[in-house]
């Protein structure tokens, strides 16, 4: 009986994760806004955090970096070579499973997005700072010029993260009373 409660739960945790990945990926085509090197305001992430907080890190993890790899590969993936493409896609998205660390506890959901957009933050500004190095100043429409590279990735990647951020944190607070069970796995229990 035991052997059977354990198959199940993995045929549904992964298709749980095929379900949320594929709801991620549905939503990141709903751009609120796009940057013109890369980078935009969508409800995509939180699907993933979701599924990460329910599964765990692990599993969290697996299903971020399957969703990189859908947007490296469908979503006109914006990058400057291969290098560029494993940070910015393959990387950048697999730490939301983070909020996996957080799996069973109340109102881990929030904490839970905020480690999650952090280590997808700490990848894009790596890339910022590596691939992307600025060598002359460089313009952020609307928030100024800077000739220190480390600055210039902060201030671009952090003009998306940061609203991403904020929308996976409303959308959390949004459905919380109705998925309170859910946010908790109270339904994986056995």
């Amino acid at each position: 009986m035991e052997n059977q409660n354990k198959s199940h739960l993995r045929i549904r945790a992964l298709t749980e994760g095929a379900i949320f990945v594929a709801l991620a990926f549905v939503l990141s085509f709903v751009k609120l806004f796009e940057l013109p090197n890369g980078g935009s305001l969508t409800p995509a992430m939180f699907p993933i955090l979701l599924y990460a907080l329910r599964w765990g890190t692990g599993r969290g993890l697996g299903a971020g970096f399957v969703f990189g790899l859908l947007q490296m590969i469908f979503d006109g993936a914006y990058a400057w070579g291969w290098q560029s493409m494993i940070l910015d896609y393959l990387l950048a998205f697999t730490p939301l499973g983070l909020a996996g660390l957080f799996k069973g506890k109340d109102w881990g959901i929030f904490p839970g997005t905020v480690v999650g957009c952090a280590g997808r933050f700490l990848i894009h500004h790596i890339s910022g700072i590596t691939i992307y190095r600025i060598i002359e100043p460089t313009s952020v429409p609307g928030l100024g010029t800077y000739d220190n590279p480390h600055l210039y990735s902060l201030v671009y990647n952090g003009s998306y993260m940061i609203p991403n951020m904020l929308l996976a944190l409303l959308l959390a607070l949004l459905l919380y009373a109705p998925l309170k069970r859910y946010y908790a796995g109270a339904d994986l229990q056995k």
